[in-house]
């Protein structure tokens, strides 16, 4: 029994000792190996695949398979949002020693980075100018009275440095998204008019690059389609509360039902009507996406003409009901009715009717005065 129990505390012992050197070294690259944080900028996949949009770009857009650009792309762009998120935590936590109060006035990693940059170790916030370019004249007033307030530090030139990196790389590869999105939008119209006429260029971007294709689009269900990009949406809300969560996630609100809500024809109705216009998007979106798959209109004339039926019906949807009109009474008809008989009847008769000696009170004999 001793020796069981030596074996287990030496296996106790061993295992905190393992979990000690874990967190040891997470700390240790944290904080020696911060060059690490981004890896995508300079990576082989991302050069060769923005290599090949400047490519297509010089080309005609004419009678070109863009299919799988398309889809590279588009899982560039999610790995880019990815690696934003990962800098913006970097940065958050860095710049949080000298101003704890601007991620909760600053939201957008973007932003926050741009502002970081602008206003680096400088303690007096009258001294730091452009803010504007960045911010609404509301959020600039917020920042410059938190940051003379704050009671933050100032950063040492080390971290300092690193943080503005990170703040430039947050940038650039904001501008390599732009350039991404700008080239799948302006392909769209060549590779699916239709679809890009109801859900605009972006979303169908979206939806080609998560189903692999626009023929692998044009087999699937339009249940199926309305399911894209919900999962991500719904990590991104995670902690709000049901009526943020849009169509997919189950309330009436807008955002994180995938894709399909991002349209600007969804997005312009009213949440009470959401949900159902988000299906009949999906229904018409899957129709005008297998004709785009064989070519069918490329002009994009029947997208455009769908997309008007679909506005027609929603705008139907929000009429208010007609109020019922007040007419007059109709003119009473005097005319005798004749009523059907009955037992009921001849008894009513019976009650209001001239007894026999009233009948004979008044018959008169013929010829007698």
């Amino acid at each position: 029994m001793a020796i069981i129990l030596d074996s287990f505390m030496s296996d106790l012992n061993e295992l905190s000792n393992d979990e000690t050197n874990v967190v040891v070294e997470e700390i240790s690259e944290n904080n020696n190996n911060v060059d690490n944080v981004w890896k995508l900028q300079n990576s082989r996949r991302c050069n060769h695949i923005m290599q090949r949009i400047e490519d297509e770009k010089q080309k005609s857009c004419e009678n070109l398979d863009h299919d799988q650009l398309i889809v590279d792309c588009n899982a560039l762009l999610v790995d880019i949002d990815n690696e934003i998120t990962i800098v913006h935590n970097f940065i958050r936590d860095n710049y949080r020693l000298k101003f704890p109060e601007l991620e909760s006035i600053v939201r957008y990693p973007i932003d926050y980075a741009r502002v970081v940059k602008k206003i680096g170790n400088e303690m007096d916030m009258s001294l730091v100018h452009d803010l504007h370019e960045i911010l609404s004249p509301a959020l600039v007033m917020v920042v410059s009275i938190s940051g003379s307030c704050t009671n933050g530090n100032i950063l040492v030139k080390d971290v300092l440095r690193k943080t503005i990196e990170a703040c430039e790389c947050a940038i650039e590869l904001d501008s390599t998204r732009e350039k991404i999105l700008d080239f799948v939008e302006t392909r769209m119209v060549n590779i699916a008019p239709n679809l890009s006429a109801i859900v605009g260029s972006a979303v169908a971007a979206k939806l080609i690059g998560t189903a692999g294709g626009l023929p692998a689009l044009a087999n699937r269900a339009a249940c199926d389609i309305m399911s894209f990009g919900a999962e991500a949406n719904k990590e991104i809300l995670t902690g709000f509360s049901r009526q943020f969560r849009g169509v997919g996630g189950g309330g009436g609100g807008g955002g994180g039902g995938g894709y399909i809500e991002e349209t600007k024809i969804v997005q312009s109705t009213p949440p009470r009507w959401r949900k159902q216009a988000c299906r009949v998007v999906a229904a018409k979106s899957m129709l005008v996406a297998r004709m785009d798959s064989i070519a069918g209109d490329k002009t994009g004339e029947t997208g455009r003409k769908i997309y008007q039926e679909i506005y027609k019906k929603i705008e139907k949807w929000q009429e208010l009901p007609h109020p019922r009109m007040s007419k007059p009474l109709p003119v009473p008809d005097l005319r005798p009715k004749n009523k059907r008989g009955g037992r009921r009847l001849r008894k009513a008769k019976e009650r209001y009717s001239i007894t026999k000696t009233d009948k004979l009170a008044n018959r008169m004999a013929f010829g007698v005065a």
